[in-house]
This record gives structure tokens, sequence and C-alpha cells, in this order.
């Protein structure tokens, strides 16, 4: 099979100059991502270790995979990526653009070379099938409505949940035989390996290998200190785990400092425990000796687990929702 020609980047009716993201591109594709975290005020945003991350990561080459449109004095006004994980179909997309420069038809420029790139690398690759896939925040009208015109649908809704900590705090007494056991480097393994088992039959979840394992416990925000596993006292067998962050502009965005549950599971064969409710009480107690106003976690709308219902009942409430919205390629 011939591998299909490069797609063309967006031309110049867009008013600016297009080419893949360097490293020293770092500075003025953060100072972007701050502009527009200003405007839309969204749930996270993207550390510069993030954007770093995302230059040096297997799941795609910085020279093909990423775009950056400049004004004509060099500052950054929109970007896009992809990220196909090895063996994926599923590519992840992001972009996004100044808001000073917005309703001029570069974002939809942006999201189809994202979908033509993905194309041309899945037939490099030989693939029969692949999905674009795009999160965006609910309240982000334009951006909802972009991803519409553009033919995705929504597949899924994710809901931010939070949680006040100066309230009564849930028992966080675990069963008999099993302790929570502070996040290492000696047992960070054993974690990712129980992550990858409890997350194996959930939606959109894809293992986590060690690179990107070594990155989400890496980060700046990562806090080991409040993450911890669960382990069986006779076996040494990590049941399950809870991994914290602190985004250090959270009081920015939401007006309190929180305390994140970024990943939470529990091991098939130790479900029905209670062990998740115990988890979370441990964690808002770690959370609020840090000095936080609240804890918060994020939660797959569609979860058959009843994740939901139980996230309520210890008294989280929801506070934003996400959109994943899928366009097929092939």
């Amino acid at each position: 099979m011939q591998t299909p020609s490069l797609p063309t980047v967006p031309g110049p009716e867009t008013g600016l100059r297009w080419r893949s993201i360097a490293a020293d591109d770092v500075d003025a594709w953060y100072a972007l991502i701050r502009r527009m975290a200003e405007a839309d005020r969204p749930g996270w945003v993207e550390d510069r270790r993030d954007l770093e991350q995302a230059l040096e990561t297997a799941s795609g080459d910085p020279a093909l995979d990423t775009l950056i449109g400049l004004d004509k004095d060099g500052a950054a006004r929109a970007y896009g990526r992809i990220a196909l994980n090895p063996g994926s179909e599923t590519e992840s997309g992001f972009g996004g653009v100044d808001p000073q420069w917005r309703r001029r038809g570069i974002g939809a420029a942006v999201f189809g070379w994202q979908e033509a790139r993905l194309r041309q690398r899945l037939l490099s690759e030989h693939r029969k099938h692949g999905v674009l896939r795009t999160y965006a925040e609910e309240a982000n009208a334009s951006h909802v409505a972009l991803l519409e015109s553009a033919g995705a649908r929504v597949v899924r809704y994710f809901t931010e949940m939070s949680r006040p900590l100066h309230t009564d705090l849930p028992d966080a007494e675990l069963p008999a035989g099993i302790e929570f056991q502070t996040f290492s480097a000696a047992n960070s393994d054993a974690i990712r390996r129980a992550h990858n088992e409890a997350f194996k039959d959930h939606w959109g979840s894809e293992p986590r290998n060690k690179e990107r394992w070594a990155f989400t416990v890496g980060h700046p925000e990562f806090r080991p200190d409040w993450s911890f596993a669960v382990i069986d006292s006779g076996t040494g067998e990590v049941a399950a785990y809870q991994l914290a962050s602190f985004d250090p502009e959270s009081q920015a965005i939401h007006g309190y400092k929180e305390g994140y549950t970024m990943l939470l599971g529990v091991r098939r064969n130790w479900r029905g425990r209670k062990l998740a409710p115990a988890m979370l009480g441990e964690a808002m107690r770690r959370f609020r000796d840090g000095g936080m106003d609240n804890a918060g976690l994020g939660v797959d709308t569609e979860n058959p687990s009843g994740a939901h219902d139980l996230y309520e009942s210890l008294g989280y409430r929801p506070t934003h929702r996400e959109v994943v919205f899928d366009k097929p390629v092939l």
C-alpha cells in the first residue's frame, strides 16, 4: 500500500503562519493556553509540563502530529495536535484558538487538519478503523458547536464533582486484614498494574505503560503524600488505590483550594467490601490536613458501577460537565 501524502496545513486565509511545534515554542504555546483559560474558565488547565510531555511522548511525532499558528509578530494564536497510543484506534485531539482570533474559521481548519493527519497515520499503519476523539467543556458553546458542525457526535459525558471539607467527613475504616500504604517508588508499579486491571473493562480506558505512568506520577501536580494503595496485609497485594493531585490554579478557577482524586480503582477480587468509600474518606482527611478547602473528582456519567450515586452519598456535588465527541475517520 502506498503511504498517503501528509495533510495540507491551514492556508494563508487564516491570517496565520503554520508549522509544527518545537521545544522552543513551549513558552509561546503556554501563553496561548493561559489566554484561552482566562476566557473559557475550564475545570482544568494544562501545565507547562503537560506541553513538554506532549513533545516527548511515544504517542505522536511532534514534527507530524502538532501544529501551531503564528501571527505576523510571532505570537501563538492557535494550535492543534493528535495523540495515538500504540495499538489504539482512538486518537485524542487537542487544540484551541486565541479568544481574539476566534470566529474566523481557524478552529474548523485545525480540526480538519487533525482529521486528515489521523487518516494519513492510520492508513500508513495499515489500520482499517479509526476515531478522532475530542473533549469539550459543556459550557463552552463555541467549541461544542464547532465539533457538531464538523460531524462529530456525542458519545459520553463526564461530570466533575466537589465536596467541602469543613463538614463532617465519612468513615475511612477498612476491613480487617487490609491497610493503607502511602504511595512510594516501591509500590508505584504494583499500583500501575492494579490500575490496568481495575480499568480493563471501563469505557475509553487504555492500559498505562511505564512511560505514561512515569509521567502521571512525576507530574508537578501529583501529590504522593495524598496518594495511597490499599494493601492486603496477608499477601502484600494491591487491592485498591487512590492517586491525588493539586492544581495551584484551583483557587483562581473554582474559588477554593481543591485536592483532586485523579485515579481511584478497586481490583475485581476485592470489590463489594466498601473500599471505595473508605479510600475517599482517607483522601478527604489527607486533603484537609494539607490545607485544602474541597475534595474533587470526575466520574463517567454512564458508569454502570453506581459511582455517581456513591459520590453523591459522600457529599460530592456536580460542578460542571465535559462532553466527549467522536468522529470516525476510516
